[in-house]
């Protein structure tokens, strides 16, 4: 009997996973690793602190399930994408700290490429907006500001890679330096059309091409460990990874994973679709020659609310609280709350936003406002899928969720009833580690198919719409009067 294991590398933890033949969890381990906060607004990880805990858990894993190195099949990564690590080739050390996907320092430069008029000629070519979260202009950054640094990457001696890139790169020791293309779509140095890194894009950017990594394809046997030849095989970054492993491989499916904030996506198939209203347009993986493409829109404060009334306001102990004391009402007595308190994302992208709670009467309890900050997290959702049905002409026929919110059973109920679909929670909650199994998997021969892989996936709950669409209309009025209230604030 063989296992895959999964590396989910994050943004505040590295956990490893070990899954069997059935896609059930047999083991994991996490560890949290340090965050650097050196100027406002800036963001930094020590790459070889990820690359030890990562390296540190995927052991242990193995080791609490009872196994062998020689019991895995494979290994798939699913990784915080957009972080940007460059190191020497030669030391394999990197040359400055990690830039974070949250990093702002690069906001300027971003600025000044849109008023050079770059916005059309950028989303043409790499499907995203002009935005400081990719890591283009955090490379140009780091060639810029780190002493030498310049100077020897156009000397061929530097290596740049998203964390995918780095944790290869180590468990190698040296031999691959490569991205897949659901990454390299990340960094707006690739063309999501040609599927390779683009000169025009280089030359805006001012980055050598001999620092970036080959992109292969997120599922094929890419070498072996170097220190036990297990054979490292799935790509993908974090979001494609769950799309995945909750098997939407189908065009027009669509997951919502509920986190700090909320990333959804929508499988397009194979055709790019460019976005009209404010989505990205990213390559979802890359298997054989086939590529297949989704729509992402990002909100920024999802679970982040449930965390600010615990810890801000004081009104939950524990963030599973907010489920009983949001029940306790019928309705959210006309509060509304918008959590702009990182500004708005998609389809909005209004970075002057501002937190708001409106709509308040000397009756408003702690639970219209608990239950006005969950139904605030189902709104920004409905917006995006509102977007996404736009751009790719497609109806929702259900919503699959994951992420730790979506334990929430009147989260969950509010949304299908906002959506007017079934909001369906899958039986194993851990869809992006299982993402990056399936892509490992099947490189290997594990699993035979896509076809056998989807006859795994099982729903543990289904929420069916039961809301009359004239109360949907109503609430959402409601919203979008909130919201614009909320809107360029700080202006």
């Amino acid at each position: 009997m063989k296992y895959i294991l999964a590396f989910d590398q994050g943004t505040t933890s590295s956990r490893a996973i070990v899954f069997d033949h059935d896609g059930n969890i047999c083991s994991v381990a996490q560890k949290e690793f340090h965050q650097y906060f050196p100027k406002p607004g800036w963001v930094e990880h020590d790459a070889e602190e990820i690359w030890a805990s990562q390296n540190g858990v995927a052991t242990e894993a193995i080791s609490r399930a009872g196994l062998k190195a020689a019991d895995i099949a494979a290994i798939g990564i699913t990784n915080q994408r957009e972080t940007t690590v460059v190191w020497e080739r030669a030391s394999g050390r990197p040359i400055c700290k990690a830039i974070v996907w949250q990093d702002r320092r690069t906001a300027a430069f971003c600025d000044s490429l849109k008023k050079k008029g770059l916005a059309k000629t950028i989303q043409k070519k790499t499907g995203l907006v002009i935005d400081a979260y990719f890591s283009g202009s955090k490379l140009r950054w780091i060639l810029d500001n780190v002493p030498g640094a310049r100077k020897q990457a156009e000397a061929g001696k530097l290596a740049f890679g998203t964390v995918d890139s780095w944790l290869v790169w180590n468990m190698t020791g040296g031999k691959k330096h490569i991205t897949d293309p659901s990454n390299a779509s990340r960094t707006m140095l690739f063309n999501i059309n040609t599927g390779d890194w683009d000169p025009d894009l280089l030359k805006i950017f001012n980055i050598p091409r001999s620092i970036l990594p080959e992109v292969v394809a997120s599922s094929e046997v890419y070498g072996q460990t170097e220190a036990d030849g297990i054979p490292i095989a799935g790509i993908a970054g974090d979001q494609q990874a769950a799309l995945f492993g909750q098997v939407c491989t189908k065009s027009g499916m669509v997951k919502n994973t509920y986190g700090t904030g909320c990333f959804m996506l929508m499988n397009t198939g194979t055709k790019p679709i460019p976005s009209k209203n404010n989505l990205l347009t990213t390559v979802a993986w890359k298997i054989g020659n086939r590529t297949d493409y989704a729509l992402e829109g990002s909100v920024f404060i999802a679970g982040a609310v449930v965390q600010w009334l615990r810890d801000g306001l004081g009104i939950i102990k524990s963030s599973s609280d907010i489920e009983a004391l949001a029940a306790s009402v019928t309705d959210n007595g006309g509060v509304y709350l918008v959590p702009a308190f990182a500004g708005l994302g998609a389809p909005h992208w209004d970075q002057y936003a501002r937190g708001a709670i409106l709509g308040l009467t000397r009756g408003s309890t702690a639970a219209h406002i608990a239950r006005a900050a969950l139904e605030g997290i189902a709104f920004q959702v409905a917006d995006i899928l509102h977007a996404m049905e736009a751009d790719s002409k497609i109806k929702l026929k259900e919503l699959r969720v994951d992420g730790g919110a979506c334990a929430n059973n009147l989260l969950m109920q509010f949304q299908a009833d906002l959506l007017g679909v079934p909001a369906v929670r899958p039986a194993i909650k851990e869809t992006t580690a299982l993402g990056a199994a399936y892509l490992a998997g099947l490189a290997v021969g594990y699993w035979k198919n896509q076809a056998e892989i989807a006859q795994q996936w099982k729903a543990d709950k289904v929420f069916k719409s039961t809301m009359k669409s004239k109360d949907r209309a109503a609430l959402t009025k409601k919203w979008d009067d909130a919201l614009s209230r909320s809107k360029a604030w700080e202006k």
